[in-house]
């Protein structure tokens, strides 16, 4: 009996340590898990109508309960430091016709902790839901941003300026807005007047102490997710088939992403440029004050994955775009990740120079760069050898292929319960923590 312990222990020992050594690129784990919580049809799901509204200001700790059905009827503001708290399972509908919204304010909360198997959905109240039907879920906290404080005629709230409850940007890094865990955004990004398309789940300013974790964005019209300043850890966040950017960090954000994902197709994405990660630190220099700290962005196990039944045709006709961008005196380093699927895989802005300082805040290392037509270009610069070389150099550890999805992935194209884990050599990612 003893040597059949032992035996097995071995073999099992020797059987993940094998499986971690082979494989750790893009997201991990030893189980799908984005199974059973996320949902690649929705618009295939019948939900019940409405049995509560929500309007105005919420301005007492309130409750949502899974057995009533909640219409967000225009902008809907958590204000006066009050925790909003919404039970698992939970439905909660934006109305189109006032573009319904959830901001949570500074100095208030939102603990919305779903369940593997019981999430909390935000939807769309149309029959035939689309894209930008609602306004989606914006959260103001108090940690840093880079914006400058002289430049008072500049307004980056995200709700239309002037409301009441909208300020934000403070000193405290550590700030806590609450939880979100199991949480769908669907057929967000209403149009606005001053910022165009919302974004499913905006965080400007929110701390470090606050909880964003499996959440997922489906058909957005604006960004999936859209980090403005503040000091965040994410983990396990999907986006998927947004019209816009799927991940924006902009204005000082500090940010450490992990086990997260993008799945775009071009036949979904708007006119403009739309990318995986859009990483910037200002889309105007004189909004900032560059001795703050400027926007920072640590990855690890992303998938960014552009899925196409014709890619070469797609990319020639225009409708794929770089997977990543990286503006001026923006900070990022990838890592154990898979890009696959674009058109190059990563722009740099044409304004930083290529010297040893520059790369230093710029790295690529142990990922895999699938099916791209390019990887690590400058924009508008037609010659990238020495870019190119130095990102292949050994060092790196980077990976170059040409694989299709369906060798490239456990099972991409299943509609309804796709696994975009890597495969190789029937090694699937995996992860001791998982």
């Amino acid at each position: 009996m003893k040597k059949i312990v032992l035996h097995t222990t071995l073999f099992i020992c020797l059987f993940y340590g094998n499986a971690l050594a082979q494989q750790e690129k893009g997201i991990i784990g030893f189980k799908n898990w984005l199974n059973p919580w996320a949902e690649f049809k929705p618009n295939k799901i019948k939900y019940n109508k409405a049995t509560q509204i929500l309007s105005g200001s919420i301005t007492q700790d309130m409750t949502l309960y899974k057995h009533e059905v909640y219409l967000l009827s225009g902008d809907v503001f958590v204000t006066d430091s009050t925790t909003l708290t919404i039970e698992p399972g939970t439905l909660i509908i934006g109305d189109f016709e006032s573009k319904g919204a959830l901001i949570i304010t500074n100095g208030s909360k939102i603990i919305a902790e779903g369940e593997h198997t019981d999430p909390i959905v935000f939807t769309s109240s149309r029959s035939v839901k689309k894209p930008g039907d609602w306004g989606g879920i914006t959260i103001l906290g108090n940690a840093p941003t880079s914006i400058n404080d002289n430049r008072n005629s500049i307004n980056y709230n995200p709700i239309t300026p002037g409301l009441q409850d909208m300020s934000y940007n403070g000193e405290d890094s550590e700030s806590n807005s609450g939880i979100l865990k199991y949480v769908r955004i669907e057929y967000a990004g209403k149009r606005t007047k001053y910022f165009e398309y919302s974004s499913g789940l905006t965080l400007v300013a929110v701390g470090l102490k606050t909880s964003i974790e499996n959440v997922m964005v489906s058909y957005c019209k604006g960004n999936s997710f859209n980090i403005i300043g503040g000091h965040l850890n994410l983990n396990k966040l999907v986006s998927y088939k947004s019209h816009n950017n799927d991940y924006e960090f902009n204005l000082g954000a500090q940010v450490d992403i992990y086990n997260s994902m993008a799945i775009k197709t071009p036949y979904n994405s708007g006119p403009n440029t739309s990318r995986g990660l859009n990483i910037l630190a200002f889309n105007d220099k004189n909004d900032v004050d560059l001795s703050k700290k400027q926007t920072a962005v640590s990855a690890q196990n992303l998938t960014l994955i552009n899925l196409s039944n014709d890619l070469a045709n797609t990319i020639k006709i225009g409708l794929v775009t770089e997977g990543i961008f990286i503006g001026e005196n923006a900070t990022f380093n990838i890592h154990k990740s898979v890009i696959s699927g674009f058109n190059p895989a990563v722009l740099i802005d044409e304004n930083i120079k290529l010297n040893q300082n520059n790369l230093q805040q710029i790295k690529f290392s142990s990922t895999y760069f699938n099916n791209c037509n390019g990887n690590i270009f400058i924009r508008h610069q037609s010659n990238n050898e020495d870019l190119e070389n130095w990102y292949g150099h050994r060092s790196f550890t980077n990976v170059y292929s040409k694989g299709p999805d369906s060798e490239t992935f456990i099972d991409a194209n299943n509609s309804r319960r796709p696994d975009f884990r890597l495969k190789i050599k029937n090694i699937t990612a995996t992860s001791s923590t998982d």
